[in-house]
C-alpha cells in the first residue's frame, strides 16, 4: 500500500499556482454542487509529482474523505493494461499482430458482417476476411457494445445478454463465445468502434500464456511494476479504502449505484474494464509508457512497441471523427487518431481541448481519465466515481490543465 504525495513544487515543474487554483476551484465546485462526491487529481512533470489534490468524499454517507491511497475502479482504464500484456507476447513470439483470431479462439472462424435489415429480418454475408489481432487493438474488428442502442447488430448483443458486455453468470471464456456467434458490424479494418475487443483480447491472452488473465495480469505487468493495489478484486484489508460508486441522476445530483464485483474474485475476468487501482500504482502505469517501457531499472516493455501502442493505427493515418462509425462522428473525437486502447492527438488544431501533438490516454465509465503528454513530460490522472448521464468535466479539465503550463 502506498499513497502517492508531491515531489517537487509546481513553479520548479513549470506549473503556474494562479493556473492550478482555477482548476482546484473548478473541480471542487462540482464536488460543492453535488456532482461529484470527491476527487483526486495528480500531475507530474519528469515523472515527480508536483500537484496533488483531494477533495471530497469517497464515501458520501459515511463521510469518510478521499485520500491519497483511495482506490477506484478505473473501468475502461484497464484497457492499456490489456493492450501491454499482449504486446508482451508479441514481443516473446507468442503471438504476432497480424495473427487471425481465429487461430486461437477457433470460434471466430468464418465471421459473418452485418448486411441490412433488423431483428428477424437481419441479413449477413460472409466477412471478407479475418478478424486479426491488431483490429481487436484499435477497436477496428467490428465488435460493438449493446449498451449503444445506434445499429442492429447492437440490439442483438443486447438480445443474448450482453447489455452490459457479460450474460449473467458467466465467465471470460464463456463470455467471448457469446460475442463469437454475433454478426460483425462492418468488415474489420474498415471502421472504428469502440467495442468489447478488450474482453475478448484477454482471453487470447489467457489462451497464449495458460494463465488466467489476473495471475498473468498481476505476474507480468502489475507486480514488476510494483502496482500492489492493482487487481480485478479486493485483498484483505483495502475494502475500507474503495471509493463508493456513483450514478448521475435526473436532477445532476449523485446516488449510490453498485459496479462491477471486487469484493472476492470475480467469475468474469474484464480486460475492457475490470481492474481497481490507485492513484500512486497508476501513476507508475503511465510512467513505464511515458519513459518508453522503463521504469525504475526494469525494462517491461520495448521502446518500439511503446511508440506501436502509443501513435495512431488507424488505416492510412485516420481520425476518430471521420473514421468511427456514425455514433463516434462527434466533436469530441475530431483530432484525434487511435493507438492500441489508447486516443492520440493527430491534429492540435482540431481537438475540443487544447493539447499537444502525441498525447495519449484514455477514460473510464465512472468519470477517470488519465494521459500523457511527451512534449511536455508531463502525466495527468484525475480519479473520481460517477458513472455520468449529461457531465461533462474532461474538456474543461484539459483546458485548464493546458493553461496552468508554463513550459
Amino acid at each position: 500500500m502506498a499513497g502517492l504525495g508531491q515531489e517537487v513544487e509546481p513553479g520548479e515543474a513549470g506549473l503556474d499556482a494562479a493556473g492550478l487554483d482555477r482548476l482546484e476551484r473548478y473541480l471542487a465546485g462540482h464536488v460543492d454542487a453535488g456532482r461529484l462526491p470527491g476527487f483526486l487529481l495528480a500531475l507530474a512533470r519528469g515523472g515527480r509529482v508536483a500537484h496533488l489534490t483531494v477533495y471530497g468524499r469517497r464515501d458520501v454517507a459515511g463521510e469518510l474523505p478521499v485520500e491519497s491511497d483511495t482506490l477506484w475502479r478505473i473501468y475502461s482504464m484497464t484497457k492499456p493494461v490489456t493492450a501491454v500484456a499482449v504486446l508482451l507476447l508479441v514481443e516473446e513470439g507468442r503471438l504476432g499482430l497480424d495473427d487471425p483470431l481465429e487461430r486461437y479462439l477457433p470460434a471466430f472462424a468464418e465471421p459473418r458482417v452485418y448486411d441490412g435489415g433488423s431483428g428477424d429480418g437481419l441479413t449477413t454475408r460472409p466477412a471478407a476476411g479475418p478478424i486479426r489481432i491488431r483490429h481487436l487493438l484499435t477497436h477496428t474488428a467490428g465488435l460493438t457494445y449493446g449498451f449503444y442502442h445506434h445499429h442492429p447488430v447492437d440490439a442483438l448483443y443486447r438480445d443474448s445478454g450482453l447489455e452490459y458486455s457479460v450474460p449473467p453468470g458467466a465467465d471470460l471464456a464463456e463470455t467471448v463465445e457469446v460475442y463469437a456467434r454475433m454478426p460483425l458490424q462492418f468488415e474489420p479494418g474498415t471502421q472504428w468502434n469502440y467495442s468489447v475487443a478488450s474482453n475478448v483480447l484477454g482471453r487470447v491472452v489467457e489462451v497464449v500464456s495458460g494463465r488466467p488473465l489476473d495471475v498473468f495480469f498481476a505476474e507480468r505487468v502489475l507486480g514488476p511494476l510494483g502496482m500492489t493495489d492493482t487487481g480485478f478484486h479486493l485483498a484483505p484489508g483495502q475494502e475500507p479504502r474503495l471509493a463508493g460508486l456513483y450514478r448521475e441522476t435526473d436532477e445532476g445530483g449523485i446516488a449510490p449505484v453498485a459496479g462491477l464485483p471486487v469484493h472476492g474474485r470475480p467469475r468474469f475476468l474484464s480486460g475492457s474494464g475490470g481492474l481497481v487501482s490507485s492513484a500512486y500504482d497508476f501513476h507508475r502505469f503511465m510512467e513505464m509508457l511515458r519513459r518508453g517501457g522503463e521504469l525504475d531499472g526494469l525494462r517491461l516493455l520495448s521502446a518500439d512497441s511503446v511508440t506501436l501502442m502509443t501513435g495512431n493505427r488507424l488505416p492510412g493515418g485516420a481520425v476518430l471523427r471521420a473514421f468511427g462509425a456514425p455514433v463516434h462522428r462527434e466533436p469530441g473525437n475530431d483530432g484525434l487518431g487511435f493507438g492500441f486502447n489508447v486516443s492520440v492527438v493527430v491534429d492540435p488544431s482540431r481537438t475540443l481541448a487544447p493539447s499537444s501533438l502525441g498525447t495519449y490516454g484514455w477514460t473510464g465509465a465512472a468519470t477517470t481519465v488519465f494521459w500523457v503528454d511527451p512534449a511536455h513530460e508531463l502525466t495527468v490522472q484525475f480519479m473520481t466515481q460517477v458513472r455520468p448521464r449529461t457531465l461533462k468535466v474532461f474538456p474543461q479539465l484539459r483546458r485548464l490543465v493546458s493553461e496552468a503550463l508554463t513550459g
